[in-house]
């Protein structure tokens, strides 16, 4: 089974707005890498920094922005629920 994420904006933002809930906290590696590659996909796009503070030492790559947006959770992410098992033997 494949855990994936994406990334989801309601209708009438934009795709680059900031969450206004504070997201959870990602406790899983694998779901902040989907969740990273999923934004710096959308900054490669043209997508706007949501770090709004100066930084000195701000990356310039959009991977390593990705990831710093993502640990400051500042990029919102649904995690789609587990399919339901088929009952074995139904499906031969």
């Amino acid at each position: 089974m494949e855990e994936t994420a994406q990334t989801s904006a309601p209708a009438s933002e934009s795709p680059s707005a900031i969450p206004t809930e504070p997201v959870p906290p990602i406790e899983s590696r694998f779901l902040f890498v989907d969740v990273a590659a999923l934004r710096a996909k959308q900054l490669r796009r043209g997508a706007r920094v949501r770090i709004g503070e100066p930084i000195e030492h701000l990356p310039k790559k959009p991977e390593r922005l990705a990831m710093e947006e993502v640990r400051r959770g500042l990029v919102s992410y649904d995690v789609p629920q587990p399919k339901p098992a088929e009952a074995s033997g139904a499906a031969e």
